[in-house]
């Protein structure tokens, strides 16, 4: 009898997990350098199927560009092992000599990965390599939309660990996701971290699961281009930016805000770059392509060109059109245009001044992108300075494009695919997730400092100490005196030490 689909789902899924912590009581045996080995042999097999990675990916899932998704498979690839081949991640990784301290390296064990559908190779891709590298083993949910394609990467990089000596079931699988599989798995008590990426109600789900997690939030990002900008070369990089794979990066610019100044040279050269400004009706019918149920994103038009989208929404736009946008005043969940977009859509918003560019910023972040990426075009570092301080964002992307910028593509950020919100967004850390936030350490501590520990005093019962001082003394004799009178006119010894005794104790007890 076959089972169903749920069921199968969630067998295989215990599967992967029970011979992935077989593999890493093997693995975990191993030394810097033959993880180092492995982790090398992953990305470099994984670089040289980039191109054929992202054309499987664009081929299901029907979203984004394939060079687009060929540059973030060598992101993921090459671009991580780079930013980590030299970190220390197994045994002793650093010692100090002065405060004589020895920090030891442990892995956590089996992590739980959720890919995304947006960027389903390349990020399965980098969760298997600084997994691996921080000495892990991993069970990886792909997205339902986006399996085939998500399974053939982990199948690279398996084949690729295999062969460099890394133990068989070190790297599992679903090949038949289920919500059901997926949350059991991050529920499942051989899983010891939890790497998610997805919409917010899965991340909420990894959070709630009672392992350790990370997880990131949305990434509804604002740019500004400042007075000071250079206004060419900054809408160039926008345009650029949010066309890059049909903006199916979290950390993507959503809006424009743009400084009175400077807005009509500005939209001159949106329309140079392959802009198309909206009409109010042709608006309205983007805005119910974009959101038919009001606060929600419809899925459909995640990673499809602009040409695509209009045509979803029944208007006519120049061939070669590469963004839509439409001028804004409004911010909320009912305002489509203000709401993160995962496509080459745009609002454009007017500021008078900086101050009220902050304004709009602010809300826009508050609607859904708190903790997450801010775009920044200006030459005014007093500008740059205030942004960075006062916005409540992880990332400041200055004169850059801040899709692929926040990744550490062209920034000196750390090479990654999973972006974390901090506080802001309800996440446990701000960073650039990479392989030194999957290890625990241990530390070896020497003494190195003398205490002087003082004889504890005596207690009542109560708990009020009682010190015998000289005055204490002298009035335990004159009680034992009287006691003596009282009793006798002859001073027996055994007597007296009873007396003693006994006055004693009666004002131990006071």
């Amino acid at each position: 009898m076959e089972l169903d689909y749920d069921l199968k789902s969630i067998q295989e899924m215990r599967e992967a997990v029970r011979r992935a912590n077989e593999a890493i009581l093997k693995f975990q045996e191993f030394s810097q350098e033959q993880v180092d080995r492995i982790v090398k042999n992953m990305a470099e097999a994984a670089y040289q199927a980039s191109e054929s990675l992202a054309r499987l990916a664009v081929d299901e899932t029907g979203m984004g560009v394939v060079e687009h998704k060929k540059i973030k498979n060598e992101l993921g690839s090459m671009g991580v092992y780079e930013a980590i081949k030299d970190q220390k991640t197994v045994g002793v990784i650093r010692t100090d000599p002065v405060k004589k301290i020895t920090e030891v390296a442990y892995p956590f064990g089996v992590i739980a990965c959720i890919i995304p559908t947006t960027n389903p190779t390349s990020t399965a891709i980098f969760k298997t390599l600084i997994s691996l590298k921080a000495q892990n083993g991993i069970v990886v949910s792909p997205h339902p939309s986006a399996v085939n394609c998500t399974v053939e990467a982990l199948k690279i990089c398996n084949e690729a660990a295999v062969e460099a000596g890394a133990p068989e079931g070190l790297i599992g699988w679903i090949t038949t996701p289920t919500m059901a599989a997926a949350t059991q798995l991050m529920q499942h008590h051989d899983i010891n971290l939890i790497l998610a990426t997805g919409g917010g109600g899965l991340v909420r789900a990894a959070y709630s699961s009672g392992k350790p997690a990370y997880g990131v939030g949305p990434g509804n990002v604002p740019v500004y281009i400042d007075k000071t900008a250079n206004v060419n070369k900054a809408v160039k990089m926008i345009v650029d930016s949010k066309t890059f794979d049909n903006g199916t990066i979290c950390a993507t610019e959503q809006s424009i805000v743009v400084h009175r100044n400077i807005k009509e040279i500005t939209i001159r050269e949106l329309k140079n770059n392959g802009a198309y400004f909206l009409n109010e009706a042709e608006k309205a019918k983007v805005e119910n392509i974009i959101s038919p149920v009001k606060g929600k994103l419809n899925p459909a038009i995640v990673g499809r060109t602009a040409e695509t989208i209009a045509e979803m929404a029944g208007i006519e736009v120049p061939n070669g059109t590469r963004i839509l946008i439409s001028e804004e005043n409004r911010i909320g969940k009912d305002i489509p245009f203000s709401i993160e977009k995962l496509s080459p859509i745009f609002a454009l918003y007017t500021a008078d001044d900086v101050e009220e560019a902050k304004t709009i910023c602010l809300a826009l972040l508050n609607l859904g992108g708190r903790g997450h990426s801010l775009s920044l075009h200006s030459n005014d570092e007093t500008v740059v300075n205030m942004f960075g301080i006062e916005m409540p964002v992880s990332r400041i992307l200055v004169n850059t494009l801040a899709s692929i910028g926040a990744a550490g593509a062209t920034t000196g950020l750390t090479a990654s695919m999973t972006l974390g919100c901090g506080s802001y967004g309800g996440n446990i850390t701000s960073d650039n997730i990479t392989a030194h936030h999957l290890i625990n350490i241990k530390r070896i501590a020497y003494g190195i400092k003398d205490v002087s520990i003082p004889k504890p005093s005596k207690y009542t019962k109560e708990g009020i100490q009682q010190n015998l001082t000289t005055d204490s003394v002298d009035q335990i004799v004159k009680q034992v005196i009287r006691e003596v009178d009282m009793k006798s006119t002859s001073a027996d010894p055994d007597l007296v030490s009873q007396l003693v005794k006994s006055v004693i104790e009666k004002y131990q007890n006071q």
